[in-house]
């Protein structure tokens, strides 16, 4: 859903000058538009908007501790980043600072992931950190450990109404932030004036994360909204962060908007692919409409590529677990994280004013044409398979 980060900051400023003056490097097939001609999907930024969240100093060594840590990943369908990024990475790190470490799947069962929960806190762990299937659950086992005296991480996401201290994740307003930046940036560099623009939001009925994405968008297209720069002509939720869910409402706005858009703010590569594959084919406009995604998943990656997707936003999951294990081993030694070069803010919790929660929040990374190569650089997925079955669009863009 929300997993797998960013350079430099996005201001108000910035976000309502865009479409009227902001000039971005574009694709060269950029055509002009005054709302109303053809846009091209393809965007090839070579200078993307960029985070202001900052990353833990790059290898840091908080050295060795005795100790033990428990974590409960939710399942292997959601994402394969579970089984070949996180537990290899949160193994490795607590391997080398000496500390114990039980790390396990709940493979998406609620009743699993409270065994398991259970079983971790009577082994005595220091830290459990929670990857939860749902918020309800993760605060439940978070109770049990802090009752238990065991200092809790939310790792990935937050657990609302709970009890943790910790979180560790993206900044993910900042992700709905650089995608509605991005989009408008794209936009803006094929001077089209007026944009028509339909959100597709994630999952806003099943996780903060999407409720944050959306929060972030908006922040952006709000006040080009109100001057009259751009215009959001439908907003929809895709139900459940189904991407089957998609393809449906997308098509109603659309209908409403009378067939002429020229942005998309899709939540996700997910739904992007399932509206690029779906209501835009149908309709012809696929590759005629700027739209966003999320994830840097190879679907999404190749689609970016092949000119049908505008962008996706890079997660590097070998940022988060790093700094999940350097908070978790800074605890375990009873040192402050601040001390050790991990900076926490206060993270309000909608649903509990009282739970007090510290965030560890890291930066991501828009991807658009000119800059698919920094996920191959970083190690995430190999050139082979991202150019899987589109190697002449690859070379083209120079990807190795």
């Amino acid at each position: 859903m929300s997993s797998l980060i960013r350079r430099g900051a996005i201001t108000g400023a910035v976000a309502v000058l865009a479409i009227s003056g902001l000039a971005a490097c574009g694709s060269d097939d950029s055509k002009d538009s005054s709302g109303s001609g053809e846009v091209n999907a393809a965007c090839k930024l070579d200078n993307p908007p960029k985070s202001a969240a900052q990353a833990p100093a790059e290898g840091a060594d908080l050295g060795t501790a005795s100790g033990k840590v428990g974590v409960i990943l939710p399942d292997t369908t959601s994402s394969t980043r579970y089984t070949l990024y996180d537990k290899p990475l949160l193994a490795a790190a607590f391997k080398k600072a000496g500390i114990s470490a039980d790390i396990q799947n709940a493979q998406g069962s609620v009743s699993k992931f409270a065994q398991i929960a259970q079983n971790m806190i009577g082994d005595g762990v220091d830290v459990l950190i929670i990857d939860s299937i749902d918020a309800a659950s993760g605060a439940a086992a978070a109770k049990d450990a802090a009752d238990a005296g065991i200092k809790v991480i939310d790792y990935d996401r937050v657990n609302l109404g709970g009890t943790s201290p910790y979180y560790v994740s993206f900044d993910n307003e900042d992700v709905g932030r650089l995608q509605a930046q991005t989009m408008v940036d794209c936009l803006n560099a094929q001077d089209v004036k007026n944009p028509k623009v339909i959100m597709m939001n994630g999952g806003t009925d099943v996780d903060n994360n999407a409720v944050l994405f959306q929060k972030g968008a908006h922040t952006v297209l709000d006040p080009l909204k109100t001057s009259g720069a751009l215009d959001i002509v439908g907003e929809q939720t895709v139900l459940g962060w189904k991407n089957e869910n998609a393809p449906q409402p997308f098509s109603q706005a659309l209908t409403a908007a009378g067939g002429e858009i020229q942005g998309v703010i899709a939540a996700n590569d997910g739904i992007a692919n399932a509206i690029i594959g779906g209501p835009l084919t149908d309709t012809g406009l696929v590759s005629h409409v700027v739209i966003t995604g999320q994830d840097a998943s190879v679907e999404g990656l190749q689609n970016v590529i092949t000119g049908k997707q505008s962008m996706t936003i890079f997660k590097d999951v070998k940022l988060e677990a790093t700094a999940a294990a350097q908070l978790a081993i800074a605890l375990i030694q009873g040192k402050n994280p601040a001390d050790v070069g991990l900076t926490l803010a206060d993270f309000a919790d909608p649903k509990a004013a009282d739970h007090k929660i510290q965030a560890l929040l890291l930066p991501a990374q828009v991807i658009t044409q000119a800059n698919v190569q920094d996920v191959i650089d970083s190690g995430a997925l190999t050139a082979a398979e991202l150019c899987k079955n589109i190697e002449a669009d690859c070379t083209k863009l120079g990807i190795s």
